[in-house]
């Protein structure tokens, strides 16, 4: 049977992983949340 507790305590991650989390959280990437302020900010400005 496989010990978990102890397989846990021999885990390393892949380098690769690593590697692409630092890449994914240092990108600024656009969300929903910057698109509706873009799509408001021009609704404003067609109806002014």
């Amino acid at each position: 049977m496989i010990d978990f507790d102890e397989e846990l305590k021999r885990f390393e991650p892949s380098l690769e992983v690593e590697e692409a989390v630092e890449n994914i959280y240092s990108q600024d990437l656009t969300d929903m949340t910057d698109i509706f302020k873009d799509m408001l900010q021009e609704s404003r400005k067609i109806i002014k």
